[in-house]
């Protein structure tokens, strides 16, 4: 894993897979909100991704101005553009490894913090009319190994047990005959008699394309300068009156201060970040839904977790284009060494074929007789791939660099971006505004292990975490 982690990041690629998100690309895809790539700002965030929206929403909004975005690609085509469109947390899956090694109250305040981040973006889209097909419901964890099913339950014990009455311990137990006629897995196929049990809780789905370009476009009408197809080539830190120095293909650009929201790239720009911030390659297909799907829709989203993996899946929700399709992602631990390849990789112009194939055929496994015969246009309506980006202690680094002032980031989400970007943006822009009383704020549902620090960064990546 260290050689893995050790490959030198690369800009993003040309000529990716095409996203399923991506198929019809928004009017703000190619977008230079000025001809010529202005020579100064006062705030450059370097992603378009949802991070560097938030980031860029919440600066605006509290009044900053000359804030220019550089996005190497089309806007928001990074890991935002190209996910399973979950909002999911499964904060029990971690919280007994998080209460181990830094306490029940961090754990909780975690848990509670990927709540409150899906729910914000859901509220968000809500408030701001943007039409991302958010669906705000329940997921289910149908759980195939019995060893896993007793920690689960474990889990869940020990979450009420530290938040008493609190939405973010609320879960539902089910067993494996509740599994079959609640939730349509379990009978005939592959997985029939493999169901130890399932956990159900609050989520949703949404297509995070439509929503970060949604918050873009916020951010255009507030004074934003997005700058398309303009690769950060590199930074360099300013003496002389202090500020940065951004390097890209038309010309340099400078500023007092910068964001990289630029998540399993982040390595490519500050090599602090290598072996720090490594890239893993998630697939995801797309499929047309079985003759024998119910036609009222499946009850909730999904994962299925089963030894050493899972994956991950979504319905496309009534009155949405390809209404009815099925979103899945995951199989990295069915690949060759359990996906060892994936690692340090940022290439998203191809794929996996042996996790594209364990994708392909996981459906009809899953549901069994549910399923039935597949569409006459075939099962897979897109396949594609994205760069995720995990930490050593699988925690997102948020906060300004050690000892350079005015660099700061957020990145690093676990591919659990839906559930973390959005409140990390938040807490980075109040540490970037400062002022009385921000750290109290901040300590009040900000988990303290997820800020930048000097032993983090020293920290050695083994694999994902989650």
């Amino acid at each position: 894993m260290e050689q893995r982690a050790a490959i030198p990041v690369t800009l993003p690629r040309d000529n990716p897979t095409q996203s399923y998100w991506q198929i019809e690309p928004d009017e703000i895809a190619d977008l230079r909100s000025t001809a010529a790539l202005p020579d100064r700002a006062d705030t450059i965030i370097i992603g378009s991704g949802i991070t560097g929206a938030a980031v860029a929403f919440n600066l605006l909004s509290n009044g900053a101005r000359d804030v220019v975005m550089l996005e190497a690609r089309q806007a928001c085509s990074g890991a935002t553009g190209r996910n399973g469109g979950h909002t999911k947390a499964a904060s029990y899956r971690s919280f007994l490894d998080h209460e181990r090694a830094h306490g029940t109250a961090a754990a909780a305040q975690i848990a509670r913090l990927e709540l409150a981040n899906i729910r914000a973006v859901h509220a968000f889209a809500r408030a701001h009319g943007i039409a991302c097909d958010s669906k705000p419901g329940d997921t289910v964890d149908v759980v195939y190994v019995a060893a896993q099913w007793a920690r689960d339950q474990r889990a869940v014990a020990a979450m009420r047990a530290a938040m008493p009455g609190d939405d973010a311990a609320a879960y539902a137990l089910h067993g494996p005959e509740e599994v079959r006629d609640r939730f349509f897995c379990g009978r005939g196929g592959d997985e029939a008699e493999a169901v130890a049990g399932a956990v159900s809780y609050e989520a949703g789905s949404l297509s995070s394309y439509k929503f970060g370009v949604g918050v873009l476009k916020l951010c255009l009408a507030k004074g934003l300068n997005l700058q398309t197809h303009t690769p950060a080539l590199a930074l360099e830190k300013l003496d002389a009156g202090g500020g940065w120095r951004v390097e890209t293909e038309r010309g340099p650009i400078h500023a007092r201060r910068v964001v990289l929201a630029t998540n399993g790239y982040t390595a490519r720009l500050w090599k602090r970040f290598q072996g720090v911030i490594v890239p893993l390659r998630g697939h995801v297909i797309a499929a047309r839904q079985g003759a024998n799907m119910p036609k009222e829709g499946l009850p909730a989203t999904y994962s299925f977790i089963y030894e050493k993996g899972y994956d991950y899946m979504i319905q496309r929700p009534k009155g949405s284009k390809f209404e009815g399709d099925i979103v899945i992602g995951g199989a990295l631990a069915k690949a060759v060494d359990e996906g060892l390849e994936e690692y340090g990789t940022t290439d998203d112009t191809g794929f996996d074929g042996v996790i594209m194939q364990c994708l392909y055929d996981s459906l009809p496994q899953y549901f069994g007789d549910n399923w039935g015969a597949d569409d006459a246009a075939g099962r897979i309506r897109k396949a594609w791939t994205g760069i995720m980006g995990f930490s050593p202690d699988g925690f997102p680094l948020v906060g300004e660099m050690p000892d350079e002032k005015d660099l700061w980031v957020s990145s690093s989400f676990q591919g659990h971006g839906m559930v973390l970007c959005w409140m990390c943006a938040r807490a980075l822009v109040t540490m970037m505004e400062g002022g009385d009383g921000a750290d109290d704020e901040l300590s009040s549902w900000f988990p303290e292990v997820f800020k930048i620090t000097e032993a983090r960064l020293r920290l050695t990546f083994k694999g994902r975490l989650s």
